[in-house]
């Protein structure tokens, strides 16, 4: 087969169509189904486990495993994609890691506490899979796309993501909440923790057919150099460049200083919001918390469509910046309203004002990064530093989270502390502001 030529439509469509493979992870394994099944397996009325020779709570459990998956691949993101540009053989690791994360989903059909440290490598090595395979994906951009095209085919690469992913977590729930429908026989709770562990085998294998028509039409790559511990180190040294940079650019090193604090707080409260619900929401009797989990995570999608259209019109109006200062304000509010919500319709208000500031938060912080940028310079090697510090960020929320978590038993003191880093953000954006 000829290869596509760079700019084509073919060839952007089956990079694109990579988003509509692996977003099912995100919503379905990570937000949705996955937080769900995790708080069934408690229903004994237990809270805590004994792993790594203590007792944890499980929700800390999760959020320590997440907190180390982030670090390891904030670590190995610059030394493998240094790796990758060097050799020219990015689509051999963009592969290795879609199914490593692909086969590690899969294998959570076995997740159960009894075998707790089988299930924790399974949950570890998917999130691995999943951010180490965006690393090689975004990379493959600018030789897929030019320039000018980049923007419109990383929105279809959004688009065609979220569509898929909310396709499987529709069917997904159907599967959980009438698992007659597909076969799946025992007790109403039975029944439904089986459909729950087949949703997630669906979502591995989702994943890995989908991603051949990606894997055929994108560059093999055909450099053959020497990988060498100098090109290794390659990676590690843009960082540190960079770094370097930051220090002339005052107006810059401000943003990513306060972009790094609050962007600690957005993403560890996407990463737990479902495992906050299920644990600290009084849902009732029989399958309401099942249903009202599932109401709450399909308004924080639809929600945050809505808020990314009227964040990007305020920004606009009133500029960037003031526009991220509105924002963490209504996320400072968030944490300290959550800290008081027990009853359902109260998690669904909150859910509803997650969605509305979750959806333009995240796009409107990178481009205004980009904004910053100084003209005449290696973006890549800007926006790898961009991500290394969103991933450490998370590393350094989630284990707060988790500890505080593990100290108070229970979560409501986690989020309220986060505020702080809302709070934070807002002062530091504001030096940013008089710069």
């Amino acid at each position: 087969m000829a290869q596509p030529e760079k700019g084509s439509k073919k060839l952007l469509t089956a990079w694109a169509f990579y988003d509509w493979a692996n977003s099912v992870y995100s919503l379905v394994i990570a937000s949705a189904v996955f937080p769900i099944f995790f708080d069934a397996l408690f229903s004994d009325g237990r809270s805590h486990i004994d792993v790594f020779g203590t007792s944890l709570k499980g929700t800390a459990l999760i959020s320590f495993t997440t907190a180390l998956a982030f670090l390891l691949v904030a670590f190995i993101s610059p030394l493998l994609s240094g790796i990758a540009d060097y050799s020219g053989n990015k689509k051999v690791f963009l592969k290795l890691f879609c199914y490593l994360g692909a086969v590690s989903c899969i294998g959570l059909y076995w997740f159960n506490l009894e075998d707790i440290y089988w299930s924790l490598v399974c949950y570890f090595f998917g999130l691995v899979g999943f951010w180490g395979s965006l690393v090689f994906y975004n990379s493959y951009l600018p030789d897929i796309a030019y320039p000018e095209q980049q923007d419109a085919v990383s929105a279809k690469g959004y688009s065609l993501g979220y569509i898929g992913s909310v396709i499987l977590l529709i069917v997904n729930l159907a599967m959980i909440m009438q698992p007659g429908w597909f076969g799946i026989t025992g007790t109403e709770g039975e029944a439904a923790m089986t459909a729950m562990r087949i949703s997630f085998v669906t979502v591995g294998i989702w994943w890995i057919l989908f991603s051949q028509y990606t894997y055929y039409y994108l560059p093999k790559g055909n450099k053959k150099n020497k990988v060498t511990r100098d090109v290794m180190l390659n990676g590690f040294r843009e960082l540190r460049k960079v770094w370097g940079e930051l220090k002339l650019n005052t107006t810059l090193k401000r943003y990513l200083g306060a972009f790094f604090v609050y962007s600690m707080a957005v993403q560890t409260i996407m990463l737990v919001a479902t495992y906050f619900g299920a644990e600290e929401i009084e849902w009732g009797e029989g399958s309401g918390k099942q249903m009202g989990l599932i109401i709450s995570i399909l308004l924080i999608q639809l929600v945050a469509v809505a808020g990314a259209i009227v964040t990007s019109r305020l920004s606009e109006t009133y500029g960037n910046i003031k526009t991220l200062i509105g924002i963490n304000i209504i996320w400072a509010v968030i944490c300290i309203w959550a800290f008081f919500v027990e009853q359902p319709v109260e998690f669904y208000i909150t859910a509803g004002f997650v969605g509305l500031v979750m959806g333009g938060i995240q796009s409107l912080s990178r481009s205004t990064y980009s904004k910053f940028l100084p003209e005449t310079t290696d973006t890549a090697s800007f926006f790898s530093f961009y991500d290394v510090t969103e991933k450490i960020g998370i590393v350094i929320g989630m284990v707060l989270y988790g500890a505080i978590d593990q100290i108070f038993g229970s979560m409501r003191y986690s989020v309220i502390f986060l505020a702080v880093f809302f709070l934070g953000g807002i002062f530091l954006l504001s030096r940013v502001l008089k710069k």
